[in-house]
């Protein structure tokens, strides 16, 4: 029923579920607090941003962020509110997982909010392994944010 696949950034489709991102970001976070990457952040090139498919329907997107030293960042995640709860952020994550694997990459971070809105994502990640952790990268840690961190390797 749903397919991922590398995702240009150029659909219609596309931009419009990662505006929606963006605003759903902005609504959920206090100001100084969203850290989510807009469109010209997610082509960078050492962004790779996949897409799930429902026929031509463009139903989640998700993307990982390589830091170089051998950790990554799980960015951009969300899922069209048609198609929540439906198994779309899962198979997104799991495939993000087994490509840092594939690349070989030691460790996946993420950055996320606080509150109601962000819980079902944090389930979600915390069911995967994903444990609660310092900051990393650039980030700074406030009241807002938390941390969480899946090693690869052993």
């Amino acid at each position: 029923m749903f397919s991922i696949h590398p995702d240009d950034l150029t659909s219609e489709p596309t931009r419009r579920l990662l505006a929606l991102h963006l605003a759903g970001m902005h609504a959920s976070s206090p100001p100084g607090q969203v850290f989510a990457l807009d469109l010209s952040g997610l082509q960078a090139p050492d962004v790779t941003v996949w897409s799930v498919r429902a026929g031509d329907d463009v139903v989640g997107i998700g993307a990982l962020k390589e830091f170089g030293d051998g950790g990554a960042e799980v960015k951009s995640m969300r899922t069209h509110p048609d198609h929540l709860r439906r198994g779309v952020a899962a198979l997104l994550l799991d495939h993000i997982v087994r490509e840092a694997r594939a690349r070989g990459l030691t460790r996946l971070s993420l950055e996320t909010g606080s509150g109601p809105a962000f819980e079902p994502a944090l389930a979600l990640y915390r069911k995967r392994g994903f444990v609660n952790g310092e900051a990393f990268a650039d980030y700074q840690a406030s009241a807002f944010n938390q941390f969480l961190h899946l090693a690869l390797r052993d």
